[in-house]
């Protein structure tokens, strides 16, 4: 996972996105108390609303806003793929304006805005609109060649609350308008081409009975891309949740749930340049689990049975190569809770993982548009783990794992394609591009998480995490970090009219290949290359600070100090973040 933080984000507007799993799944601090959501990033899901308190009555009843929940690249934000910023603004309540613009302006031309506009029709049915736009000049001083970038956001959705479930709608175009700006092995003109724009339409549909007597839920999800290269991808899933919960069994206050899920998934990707690799993807999982409880204690046993379909083909050296696999992957989670402030828990998971290159552009921009894709299988991955609440102040959770992984994904730099002189170089050709590979091997990691309430009005909280992993053929894999850590703090004052935030994010150096290239000295007009296999970029520490005062109930200011110790350190190797930044901006809600 690489080390990009996003940072900035408007105030109080939480961005709507593809959730990017990673290879290994991280534990998440969950609260039981209603004050603060997790530690990790949170994105405004466009389909979620609060629903009128107690309507309907049934099990589901009380539907307050939803969430995502996912894991955040620790950088600064300059990336392409999604610019706008991890929201470091406070949230002490869980009131939602869903009727809002704002905008903001600031140094490196940034210019933000972003608004959500919706209203209840008849018979409980809500539509609306979500709009974010993000723009920035870039590093004019650090590059002679443009390093400018756009992305923008709109959404349409669709609520709406029957009698025995509620259905979420929704369809979201993004636009990501960049350039490939990290070059750093040669010295090429200020007026070269290397832009790279990429388009996706989603539309995800979710439907969620009250009740889990049978029918759970069931989950529809569909995404089209393509990018300034003709590269065309589409992916389409189908979740089924069956249950049957809260069994009495004739044991001592001991419950039982059922659980049986069902996952169909295919992925189709084409891309034009290069080799011309094409891919296709058809995965079926089948995923039983049965829990039973006694009180806050638990033991959950389960599995995950996939039936995989992959086809892999080049068309310039006219291959291609087909498997067809079944898997089996264990899933078991023993708790015992001691008491609140000590739960002991351990557990064994594992699965499979479709790397589409619309995720990989999520966590790496600057890959070339040509891509071979494989599924990661997560064998196996073992944990010991130990969380609790203590006095409703301290929440926690540690967890130590290892596991065993086939075609683990990560990125290595690309050489240079065309060794000869020429004007007009691709805008991928410049050794500033990346290419995902695969390695089988293991993984050890070790992560924690803390939350504090010492006030009402305030939150600290902090965040760990170390992964080692041992490869069968690299010696050292590519940009990833070992280690990355956060500390962060939200507080309100003046009766919550003034919010203050701060986040501090921390990494580890990464290993990463790169290139020396000169000019040849025996042939003319061509260059030659040298690579570094045990290159690094170094690690950072970023400070993030943000201000909200609400002047009136509909009016709002906002400022935002984002890398404020202005280090211009690198994601991947060549491409630089911004220094430091200021943003300031209003807020109109109606």
């Amino acid at each position: 996972m690489n080390l990009r933080i996003q940072n900035i984000f408007l105030l109080g507007m939480l961005v709507s996105s593809t959730a990017v799993f990673s290879q290994i799944k991280e534990e998440k601090l969950i609260l039981d108390r209603k004050r603060e959501p997790e530690v990790k990033k949170i994105e405004k899901k466009k389909t979620s609303v609060e629903a009128e308190k107690n309507y309907p009555p049934e099990a589901k009843s009380a539907n307050p806003v939803e969430y995502n929940i996912t894991d955040v690249p620790a950088a600064s934000d300059f990336k392409t793929s999604v610019i706008q910023g991890e929201d470091i603004s406070p949230k002490f309540d869980a009131d939602y304006q869903n009727n809002y613009f704002q905008i903001g302006m600031g140094n490196f031309g940034k210019i933000l805005a972003d608004g959500n506009i919706s209203t209840m029709l008849e018979n409980d049915i809500q539509v609306g609109a979500d709009l974010h736009f993000l723009s920035t000049k870039g590093l004019p001083k650090e590059y002679d060649w443009t390093s400018k970038q756009n992305t923008g956001n709109f959404g349409l959705y669709l609520n709406s609350y029957g009698d025995k479930g509620k259905i979420n709608v929704n369809a979201d175009y993004g636009l990501n308008d960049y350039n490939y700006y990290g070059i750093y092995a040669l010295k090429p003109s200020s007026d070269i081409n290397i832009n790279q724009k990429t388009n996706r339409f989603k539309v995800n549909g979710y439907y969620d009975f009250y009740s889990n007597e049978i029918l759970n839920d069931v989950r529809i999800k569909s995404s089209f891309l393509g990018d300034n290269f003709d590269a065309k991808e589409t992916q389409a899933e189908i979740l089924l949740n069956l249950s049957k919960h809260g069994v009495e069994l004739p044991m001592d206050d001991v419950m039982f749930n059922a659980d049986l899920g069902v996952n169909l998934e295919t992925l189709r990707s084409e891309f034009s340049l290069l080799n011309e690799n094409s891919s296709n993807f058809f995965n079926a999982t089948i995923s039983p689990k049965m829990t039973f409880f006694k009180g806050k204690s638990y033991l959950m046993i389960g599995s995950d049975f996939s039936f995989m379909n992959a086809k892999n083909s080049n068309r310039i050296l006219d291959d291609q190569v087909q498997n067809n696999k079944t898997y089996w992957f264990p899933k078991a989670e023993l708790q015992f809770a001691a008491t609140d402030e000590f739960k002991f828990y351990a557990g064994v998971e594992g699965g499979l993982k479709l790397n589409s290159y619309a995720t990989m552009l999520e966590e790496n921009p600057y890959l070339v548009s040509d891509q071979e894709l494989r599924a990661t299988e997560t064998k196996y991955k073992g944990y010991v783990g130990l969380r609790g609440d203590i006095d409703q102040v301290i929440k926690y959770d540690v967890s130590a794992g290892y596991g065993k992984m086939n075609d683990i994904m990560f990125f290595k730099a690309n050489d240079l394609f065309d060794g000869a002189f020429t004007l007009n170089r691709a805008p991928y050709d410049y050794a500033n591009t990346f290419s995902a590979v695969y390695d089988n091997g293991t993984v050890s990691e070790v992560k924690g998480s803390i939350q504090y309430f010492p006030l009402a009005n305030l939150v600290l909280d902090g965040e760990m995490y170390f992964a080692k992993y041992d490869l069968d053929n690299y010696e050292h894999i590519y940009n990833k970090p070992l280690v990355k850590a956060s500390l962060g703090g939200k507080y309100s004052l003046f009766d919550k009219k003034l919010h203050l935030g701060a986040k501090a994010i921390f990494g580890s150096d990464l290993t990463t290949n790169s290139f020396e290239i000169t000019e040849s000295g025996t042939t003319p007009n061509f260059f030659v290359s040298a690579e570094d296999k045990d290159d690094k970029v170094g690690g950072f520490a970023d400070l993030n600070l943000s201000a909200e005062y609400k002047v009136h109930k509909n009016f709002s200011i906002f400022a935002l100090g984002n890398n404020l110790l202005n280090t211009n350190y690198q994601t991947f190797k060549g491409y630089k973040v911004l220094g430091a930044q200021f943003l300031g901006g209003v807020k109109i809600s109606f």
